[in-house]
């Protein structure tokens, strides 16, 4: 006979493909599915509201199936409590323990739904019944006695709908495309870039090395001088070859002007890095002039913070770079608070380490040079993202410009 359960989905279902994706999820897992009730949303900005049974051949299959749709936001008509189970030590937790999307997410304890703060993938959801408070919690982070939620029971995932305004992010949702007119997308990211600014929104920008071997560090530089950029992400490569370009005028060695290598040029990134040590850190170096120009002169000049997360092939480091891992992840995190938007500039790691730490709501927009790596970035879950197969050097300088033409349009 098989196992079944009824289980609901709300809100703008359709046009966000929900129902297609749940559809197709439930058949390739090898179960079917009972339409209960359908009501759609008569305008664009109505939900919709379906009841559904799934069916499946037997109770391991259904809760796998069940399982899998729990991520689209589907849940049991009849929703029982969170169940929790203390964590036996630190960093142990109980088997079964629940895992986190990067949606928003409620549970319910109580008999009321409470929502999840600090919302993140990959990590565990830890209920305070005093204060009546659900977070996600890093495992590493779980102490002795925190109530982990184990199964899904409970737990409610608000899948995000389709950006409904007119914007970039409507228009190229979740794609990755070198086809699309490159200063017609730009123009439509720099008119969202203007609109977070003007709601009061951070944007932060993640940067690779690549910034500056092509040039493009002038037009960041500007942009942080403008006031666009609330806060820098990076490794130990960016910041060594914006020093070492705007002490020495060379990035690996190479004239940036000619593409040529100058004569000892292969050691300027290491002086650059040496000068710095020799200052104590990056801001010291501005402030006593060894530093001049250039991407961290002006995040330091406008107090602009940045977070440089090192890894084992650095230089150096500088001075500045958090070498410890999970402490650089705790930098990033408390940065990344109140994000509205990212932008992902020719580093595929740094990328991918800041992303994993944003809540699936942030419009995010990755800019490779490489199909591969824009796939990569974009596969992790975020809903509004752009993905833009061209260089930092065309990108950032043509950003920089949409944003000059339309901000002095508006101020006329």
């Amino acid at each position: 006979m098989g196992e079944s359960q009824e289980i609901e989905l709300r809100g703008h279902i359709i046009d966000s493909g929900i129902m297609t994706q749940l559809f197709d999820r439930v058949m390739d897992m090898g179960g079917n599915f009972e339409i209960l009730v359908f009501d759609i949303g008569k305008k664009k900005t109505d939900p919709s509201y379906a009841r559904l049974r799934i069916n499946a051949p037997n109770n391991e299959k259904l809760r796998s199936i069940l399982s899998e749709v729990h991520r689209l936001g589907a849940r049991p008509v009849e929703v029982k409590d969170v169940f929790l189970v203390p964590a036996e030590a630190d960093c142990v937790v109980p088997k079964g323990f629940y895992t986190t999307s990067n949606h928003p997410t409620e549970v319910k304890y109580g008999g009321e739904w409470i929502p999840v703060h600090a919302i993140e993938m990959d990590f565990l959801i830890v209920v305070d019944p005093k204060k009546n408070h659900a977070t996600a919690v890093a495992l590493g982070k779980v102490r002795k006695g925190d109530l982990v939620i184990v199964g899904e029971q409970g737990v409610s995932v608000n899948y995000p709908e389709r950006p409904r305004e007119e914007s970039a992010f409507e228009f190229m949702h979740g794609t990755v495309s070198s086809e699309r007119p490159s200063e017609t997308l730009i123009a439509r990211i720099a008119s969202e870039v203007l609109e977070v600014r003007k709601n009061g929104g951070k944007i932060a920008l993640v940067g690779g090395p690549a910034i500056i071997h092509t040039g493009a560090d002038k037009a960041l530089a500007e942009l942080i001088h403008k006031g666009y950029i609330d806060v820098l992400f990076a490794g130990n490569a960016l910041p060594t070859h914006d020093i070492e370009y705007n002490i020495f005028g060379t990035s690996l060695g190479m004239d940036i002007s000619t593409g040529k290598p100058v004569m000892g040029g292969h050691k300027h990134h290491l002086y650059a890095i040496s000068e710095i040590m020799r200052a104590g850190s990056i801001k010291n170096a501005v402030d006593n002039g060894v530093v001049k120009s250039g991407i961290m002169y002006e995040c330091v000049k406008k107090k602009v913070p940045f977070v440089l997360a090192g890894s084992i092939r650095d230089d150096g480091p500088l001075p500045d770079v958090i070498r410890d891992v999970m402490e650089a992840q705790d930098a990033m995190r408390k940065h990344i608070e109140g994000c509205s938007m990212v932008l992902m500039i020719a580093t595929l790691l740094h990328s991918i380490a800041v992303g994993n730490c944003l809540p699936s709501k942030v419009k995010t927009v990755c800019v490779d040079i490489n199909p591969a790596h824009l796939t990569k970035l974009m596969d992790r879950g975020t809903t509004q993202a752009i993905g833009i197969v061209s260089d930092a050097g065309t990108f950032l300088p043509l950003l920089a410009k949409q944003l000059e033409i339309q901000s002095a349009a508006a101020k006329k």
